[in-house]
Parts: structure tokens; sequence; C-alpha cells
């Protein structure tokens, strides 16, 4: 039976980041390290423990034998402001939050590892190529990047048009997103073709859309304008830095999944990070999705085949010797 619960830690940033553990006691295998899973823009944990006709992926990889954690950082889900800025950049999620996660996580696993495995969803895959190339001592071991960005080099034709106008796009009210998007999902879903770019309703169910939409949050004026000015550049700049080069000098397994037909994040940028990394001998690519059953970037996550085309190539992945 697979046991959930959840923690709250201080960030030491005016935050209180909420940590869910997923494990099932009688199938946990201690060896294996822990399974972080780092939610992206404008989303929390709730789809990763979620799925409307099967079990999300932390459950998933839970009963397979892993102990799974998932991090709600800075504005995210069950995170809880105690003080801190509203207006916070993606630096701050990346190597401030997620290094705080990371090193309670590991204080508080059953297992005996001292490191963990990472999987970025989305934009978390961006927090975990921001902690593993920029942070000291980055505790990771494995990465899997399901869907993210590192490098733009290519992105739909309406976000490469925000992208046209950081300070504009940065300015935008955003505010009460939940409701908008549990209202209007219905009806997009109705609409042939609209939804697309984002998920197929011919292999979702969409029926629960108060439920599917407990996943998403409101963003932060301060990381609009820095993606929109990173799809102009196409490298994202933090400072002096530029996280692609740091990347390029990573020598860490990396799994790469790819949503066949994703319209967020193209195929091209979510395989950027493969492309760079040519110092680590163990990468790897997964396709989901077919030409007759085609997958957009939601679908990674609640689509009816990511079981079998998404969390079992990961779980066998994580699970194969290093």
């Amino acid at each position: 039976m697979i046991e959930r619960q959840t923690v709250l830690v201080d960030n030491g940033h005016g935050w209180r980041l909420a940590l869910h553990r997923w494990a099932d006691p009688a199938a946990l295998d201690r060896s294996r390290p822990p399974v972080v899973l780092v939610p992206g823009y404008a989303m929390n944990s709730f789809i990763l423990g979620y799925h409307p006709r099967a079990r999300g992926i932390a459950p998933y990889l839970a009963a397979r034998g892993f102990e799974v954690w998932a991090a709600d950082l800075r504005g995210q889900g069950g995170s809880q402001r105690q003080g801190g800025a509203r207006r916070y950049r993606l630096e701050d999620v990346g190597l401030v939050d997620l290094s705080v996660a990371i090193n309670q996580i590991l204080g508080r696993t059953e297992t005996d590892a001292d490191a963990v495995d990472l999987i970025g969803c989305s934009l978390g895959a961006t927090y975990m190529f921001m902690h593993a190339a920029w942070w000291p001592e980055p505790h990771a071991r494995r990465l899997v990047n399901l869907g993210g960005p590192l490098r733009w080099t290519a992105a739909h034709p309406l976000l490469k048009l925000l992208s046209v106008a950081p300070p504009l796009w940065g300015a935008l009210p955003v505010r009460n997103l939940r409701p908008l998007a549990r209202a209007g999902l219905p009806l997009a879903a109705k609409i042939p073709g609209l939804l697309h770019m984002y998920l197929h309703p011919a292999i979702c169910d969409l029926s629960e859309p108060g439920e599917l939409c407990r996943t998403v949050d409101d963003p932060s004026p301060t990381v609009n304008r820095q993606l929109a000015r990173w799809m102009a550049d196409g490298d994202l700049r933090l400072g002096t830095r530029n996280l692609t080069a740091a990347v390029s000098a990573l020598t860490h397994p990396l799994l790469t999944v790819v949503a066949n037909a994703d319209g967020v994040v193209p195929e091209d940028t979510v395989c950027s990070a493969h492309n760079v990394m040519t110092g680590s001998t163990n990468r790897r690519i997964v396709y989901a999705g077919t030409a007759s059953t085609p997958m957009a970037h939601a679908d990674l996550f609640i689509s009816d085949p990511a079981p079998a085309a998404v969390f079992a190539p990961i779980a066998e992945w994580l699970a194969a010797p290093a």
C-alpha cells in the first residue's frame, strides 16, 4: 500500500516549501536514491500524484519500489509565503528552493542514499539543470528531463510573439488563473484542435476539470519577463552566467522524454540539453506518442498512454545500473 505524507520546510527566504513523499513500505528498495519530481511553470505537484484513470507518475514510481518526493517550491501548490517576496526569479527557485528541498529530503529519506535522482517536469527541468550545473554540491545522481527547455532553439509562434516585448509580458496581470482554467477547459475541449499544442482531449479524460486544474498556479511576473527574454535570446543568461554553457560541462546520466506533438516545448528545445551534454556517457531519448496517437505537453502526465509511454520508461531507466 502506498503511503503519502507532506512536510513543510523553511527556505530561509520567507517561504515554507511543501515536500510530498510517496512510498510503498513493502516494495521500497532502499538501495536506490530517492526520486525528486520538480514541477514546472504555473504548475504544482498535484498533477504528479494524480491521473484521471490510472496512477500519477509519483505513486506509479512508488509502486515500482522508489521513494518518491515532489517539491512545491515558492509560489507552487502547498508552499506557504511567510513574508517572502512575491516577485521571485528563476534563480531563486532553481538555486535556493530546490537546493533546500534536496537537502531536506536527504535528511529525511528512508533510503541509504546520499544523492537523489531528479525528474524535472517542463520548466522544472530548467530548475534541475540550474541546480546540477551551478550549485557547488548538487547532490544529483541522474537527471530526467520530462518535456523541459534548456536552449530555445524552437518555440511555438504564439510564444515567440510574446517574447518580442519581455517588459510587456512581465507587466501582464496574471491572477486567479486556476478558476479561469477550470471554467475554460470544458469549452476549449469542444473546439477541434484548440488545445492540441498542450493536450489531446481524445486521449485525456477531461470530465473533472476542477481536479485537473488543481495543478494550475499563478505565475510570477518577474519569471514571465525572464521567460520572454530567454525565448528571444535562445540561451538563458542569469547575470554573467549562461546556463547552456554550464550544462554542456555536465557528465550526469540524462534521460530526455519528448512528446512528439508538444506545441509548448518543441522537440528541438527539449533535446537541447541532450545535444550539448556530450561528456555524458549515458544519454537516452524517449519519444512519447505516435503518428496515429500524438502526445502534447500535458499528455506526458495525464493522458491514457502516459503510464506505458512515459512512466514505465522512466522507471526502467532509473532502476538500471548507473
